[in-house]
């Protein structure tokens, strides 16, 4: 950890505590995130932005979230970098494991069932229009799920797919793009709070007194948006999922209020097709990269 960071937690966010331990956490694409034990025993995370900083998004919705959603505590932040050297946030430990650990273990309907009203919960946060978040949480207006056939194209023009997907492959996602546009026009001016990451790997859970599984923490909310939950229901049913856990998540987001319509499916493979498609302009060698080609044939060919 570079000295001017240690310094920063020691001083500034944490002063008169000392670091006595750090650990390389599992990363995403764009983040570093790093356990840190302090002397006095507590536990953190320092997060670190390597490609878009997010810091202060990231920030101001731990806020706004506090009481409605599990998400970790944030103890400080440095969105410019000004005294760390870069831009940092600190936030508390949240005991648990990943989702997709557990799930990795065995299917689990309870668990599904607290992941979905987790996800309804997230959707009673509402902004005043549809859009992407600024640092102050302000919607900048535009619609998130508008122009997916030009997007597609432009993904596949300027991105990696050629020699990955066919002449007729990606002629046929761009005629699906294009049959996929009309149905997100359902969903246009939708203003709720959307995750845009939101499955497995960036949940945590634990058993609780009763011995079912609980979501402990939210984690990763620097795509965050205004605009419908079915772009999370895409990004969660991407993948394929134990059968009891799928069912669970989709009753407990019921349950708890969230609002499936009679076009759910297709509107949030839709939306989801935003994703995959950014995903094909990653490098070959990125593990996004293959999973993205293996679900648009799956699309292609359903």
């Amino acid at each position: 950890m570079e000295r001017s960071i240690a310094e920063w937690v020691e001083q500034v966010a944490l002063p008169g505590r000392r670091i006595v331990g750090a650990r390389t956490l599992t990363g995403g694409y764009s983040n570093e995130n790093t356990a840190l034990t302090t002397d006095d025993g507590g536990r953190y995370v320092l997060r670190r932005y390597l490609r878009h900083n997010r810091c202060a998004l990231e920030a101001a919705l731990a806020g706004r979230l506090d009481g409605i959603v599990p998400a970790p505590g944030v103890v400080a932040s440095d969105p410019t970098g000004e005294r760390a050297g870069e831009p940092v946030l600190l936030s508390v430990f949240v005991e648990g494991r990943p989702v997709n650990e557990i799930l990795a273990d065995g299917d689990d309907a309870g668990l599904g069932h607290d992941v979905g009203a987790t996800l309804a919960r997230i959707g009673t946060v509402e902004f005043a229009a549809p859009g992407f978040l600024d640092d102050r949480l302000e919607p900048d207006g535009a619609e998130p799920t508008a122009g997916l056939d030009e997007f597609v194209d432009r993904c596949l023009r300027e991105g990696n797919a050629a020699g990955h997907l066919t002449g007729d492959e990606q002629r046929a996602l761009r005629r699906h793009a294009a049959a996929a546009a009309t149905e997100l026009d359902t969903v246009k001016g939708s203003r709720q709070l959307v995750h845009s990451d939101f499955n497995p790997k960036n949940l945590l859970a634990a058993r609780s007194g009763d011995g079912r599984w609980r979501v402990t923490a939210v984690l990763d909310w620097e795509y965050a948006l205004a605009s419908t939950p079915l772009i999370d229901i895409g990004n969660m049913t991407r993948d394929p999922r134990p059968p009891k856990f799928l069912d669970g998540f989709l009753s407990g987001f019921r349950e708890a209020g969230g609002h499936l319509p009679a076009n759910w499916r297709a509107v949030s493979r839709a939306a989801d097709l935003f994703a995959l498609a950014d995903f094909l302009t990653r490098p070959v060698e990125h593990r996004y990269f293959r999973r993205s080609i293996d679900r648009i044939r799956d699309l292609l060919n359903a």
